[in-house]
């Protein structure tokens, strides 16, 4: 098995809906905001290659949009997941399976493309079997309004059409061990309805990609919940579980948005579990 980094592309939000109730005061010291409030956010994917299967986790939100919509989240830099493939010696239609943690615009909308004449969608990875369960895309295909802006039907139902749509097997606990695509789930419900976070065995170590339960390394603070999240008191006690286990066993952590901290491990202290180290992919392995 090899892992490989896959970043495709960089964005930014409000660094006030990326924090919820906390003041800009304390989260502003770990992710510096610009005049319009702004902060740098990543897209950085996990390709695996594991025998004749190549990984995907995660796309970013991809290019199909309108420029009024991508004008809203202030894209930067030069990255692309065909850019990042092609450095790895790969294409698109080298993939395999794609693995979704979760269904919201910026994680699963690279999946999905407009056909050659514009006339409606197809898959952008087209000989890859994509990975969802059916408790999320039930809960995305029957949005909420809370997060109805986040799940586009043009991200989401093409996948369904295409004929290769997946789903993990459900578990009655919180982890799934040795899944189908051959590492353990944990499934986390309070960003949205069952989000889940790969937990990787590598070279001896255990990868976790983190997604939306540990945006980045600001968010460590249990308290520090997303306002995007829709129960944030589970995602406080799900944080809290996590990362006990995460300091406990020395977990690798890979952050999928934050810009600037590519893996981090956490360590416990006298205020609770806190950032421990800070490291490069390639300095680990």
């Amino acid at each position: 098995m090899k892992l490989h980094p896959v970043n495709v592309g960089n964005f930014k939000l409000d660094g006030g809906a990326m924090f919820g109730v906390v003041p800009k005061a304390l989260w502003n010291k770990t992710n510096p905001a610009n005049e319009k409030n702004l902060i740098d956010i990543a897209s950085r994917c996990l390709l695996i290659e594991d025998g004749n299967r190549l990984i995907l986790i995660d796309t970013g939100m991809g290019t199909k949009q309108s420029d009024k919509f991508f004008n809203h989240y202030y894209r930067w830099g030069s990255l692309s997941v065909d850019k990042s493939l092609d450095s790895l010696g790969f294409c698109r239609e080298d993939v395999t399976d794609v693995f979704l943690t979760h269904l919201h615009f910026d994680h699963c909308g690279g999946c999905v493309n407009w056909n050659n004449d514009r006339s409606g969608y197809e898959l952008a990875f087209k000989n890859a079997n994509v990975w969802s369960n059916k408790d999320h895309w039930d809960w995305a295909t029957k949005p909420n309004k809370r997060e109805k802006a986040s799940f586009l039907n043009e991200n989401i139902l093409p996948i369904q059409e295409s004929g290769n749509l997946k789903f993990i097997s459900p578990t009655s606990g919180d982890l799934l061990k040795n899944s189908e695509l051959g590492f353990d789930v944990f499934f986390a419900n309070g960003h949205t309805e069952k989000q889940m976070i790969p937990m990787i065995s590598y070279k001896g170590k255990t990868i976790c990609f983190m997604a939306d339960l540990l945006p980045t390394v600001g968010h460590i603070p249990i308290p520090f919940v997303m306002g995007y999240d829709t129960r944030p008191l589970l995602t406080l006690d799900e944080k809290e579980r996590f990362l006990t286990l995460a300091a406990n066993h020395n977990y690798y952590l890979f952050l999928e948005h934050d810009a600037h901290n590519e893996i981090i491990t956490v360590k416990h202290t006298e205020k609770g579990v806190r950032l421990n180290a800070v490291h490069s992919f390639n300095s680990i392995f």
